[in-house]
């Protein structure tokens, strides 16, 4: 057996149990390589552009030691300890129910708002088991993490697309930027170039690499890998921290979401990174490189989690428009009430598609009696929700309107003596809401869909499961390799054949031929 070979048999498994929410925190205290504002972080836990953020990851990770009774379930590793569902291959409708429902119940953490929660990669990780196969020579590494991540819950992002340059050139010919292999050794890949976007990654503990895009023909850019946030040559850039700027120009009543809930999206940059071989999915393999987002069984596995993560956000979005159209005093107004209806309607749409999901699985040809969440319905989520979103949006923008920007300019001005009658007086609420209680209420509002916060949510959510083109072309493509398209043509066909240029050729229709004008030519020219 090579040394690379018996890397790859030795992949790392671990017995420990689920994080607690300070084990979170302390565990992401490695030294990682993370760049904001022209500096260095020298810990992400502590940093303003991040600490509240992590904090909110830990809130994740305790709510499933409270809830774990509830919502947990048994490894299958034997080690007899409860994990979160979703972490596990799904065999039975019920399987996939009880992972949903986690996924729910812990983003009710981050009422929504946590999009790369540490469940997110549970939709690729919880297929490991199942789908060990497809991995090859790299099967074994591809057991033992699904067995240390159902244990420890460990907490993966993934950054999967080129960076947005030379778009007009083959991948093989823009080799200074998009990640490759410099080369092999013993220990294992020497790993360059950038991946976008990486969102969260600041306080993951691992970030999974892949291609998403057009195929790749060139070897030495076809590898699936894992890499630890901490590796040496791993290097984060993060945007402006929405969480820094609220703390700098705010409170946490100005910013409440900005202030605790964001997912910092960040450039991904290794620059000569060694990944061990134990980290390695795929290398090399050309096909399979291409081939891994409709064979891993991650498709309708992370559609499920969006369609679920964005269900719970409209539960919450959807009652905060209620109250702010009830604090401005319009609630009554027809028009209101059909925008209101409308948005939950949205919400309504989303839980059943979740709902449709799971509760009509898919055999996963190839596997052994596992299966998958129903992908046509989460098409459907891939198209309607960056449809719905901004719709969302636009129906709050039109009827709360002003309302939104009618508030003073920070908690500081409810403190002073000078204007703190008239903002009691001038912008108190409607049916019984004091002007601390509808300014506190707009603000959240306004921190949902006007800040820079906000806005970037509803970037997120436009372009979260793939550009405008692919997800249709995709649905039509899912909809003609399992004959549906065909079944629906079919259909069609069974309606015309019932007639012809003659009339109906179905015996027990009746021709007009008694009473037609044409026919019997009483139509004159």
């Amino acid at each position: 057996m090579t040394t690379a070979a018996a890397l790859r048999a030795d992949a790392p498994a671990s017995t420990t149990s689920v994080y607690t929410g300070a084990e979170f925190l302390d565990s992401i205290q490695d030294g990682r390589e993370i760049y904001i504002y022209g500096e260095r972080v020298k810990n992400v836990t502590e940093h303003p552009a991040f600490r509240n953020s992590a904090r909110m990851v830990a809130r994740w990770y305790d709510r499933f030691h409270e809830k774990k009774d509830q919502i947990g379930v048994l490894t299958d590793t034997g080690s007899g300890q409860l994990t979160h569902p979703f972490f596990l291959g799904s065999r039975t409708a019920e399987d996939l129910i009880r992972g949903r429902d986690a996924i729910a119940d812990l983003q009710k953490v981050a009422f929504g708002w946590m999009g790369r929660s540490p469940d997110y990669k549970a939709a690729f990780l919880g297929t490991l088991g199942a789908n060990s196969g497809f991995y090859g020579e790299y099967a074994g590494n591809a057991k033992k993490w699904y067995a240390r991540t159902q244990e420890r819950l460990d907490f993966w992002n993934h950054a999967i697309v080129n960076p947005p340059i030379d778009r007009d050139r083959a991948i093989e010919d823009v080799r200074d930027v998009f990640m490759h292999v410099e080369k092999e050794t013993d220990a294992g890949l020497i790993v360059s170039g950038a991946k976008v976007v990486a969102t969260g990654s600041a306080l993951t503990h691992y970030n999974f690499i892949a291609h998403y895009g057009i195929p790749i023909k060139d070897k030495s850019f076809a590898l699936i890998f894992t890499a630890p946030m901490d590796a040496k040559g791993v290097k984060l850039i993060a945007r402006s921290s929405y969480e820094f700027t609220a703390a700098a120009t705010g409170s946490p009543f100005d910013y409440p979401l900005s202030s605790r809930f964001d997912e910092n999206d960040s450039i991904l940059v290794f620059d000569k990174v060694l990944v061990p071989w134990e980290n390695v999915f795929v290398y090399g393999d050309v096909d399979k490189i291409n081939q891994f987002f409709p064979a891993s069984g991650f498709i309708p596995r992370f559609t499920l989690h969006g369609v679920t993560r964005l269900a719970v956000k409209l539960d919450f979005i959807a009652g905060l428009f209620s109250m702010a159209v009830e604090a401005t005093g319009s609630k009554d107004f027809r028009g209101v009430q059909t925008a209101v209806g409308e948005v939950i309607a949205w919400r309504n749409l989303f839980h059943g598609i979740a709902d449709a999901m799971v509760k009509s699985p898919i055999a996963w040809q190839g596997t052994e009696g596992y299966n998958l969440p129903n992908l046509n319905y989460g098409l459907a989520y891939r198209v309607f929700a960056p449809m719905a979103y901004p719709r969302i949006k636009e129906l709050i923008e039109r009827h709360v309107a002003s309302g939104l920007i009618y508030l003073p300019s920070s908690s500081a001005d409810l403190e002073s003596d000078a204007i703190r009658p008239y903002l009691d007086r001038f912008v108190r609420g409607s049916n019984g809401y004091a002007a601390i209680d509808r300014i506190k209420l707009l603000k959240l509002l306004w921190d949902a869909v006007g800040s820079e916060f906000g806005g970037r949510h509803e970037l997120y959510e436009r372009n979260y499961a793939g550009n405008y083109e692919n997800l249709r072309v995709e649905t039509l493509m899912a909809a003609t390799a399992t004959g549906d398209l065909g079944a629906m043509q079919d259909f069609v066909r069974n309606c015309m054949s019932d007639y012809d240029v003659s009339g109906w050729t179905a015996k027990d229709l009746v021709n007009p031929d008694d009473i037609n004008l044409v026919s019997r030519g009483l139509v004159q020219g």
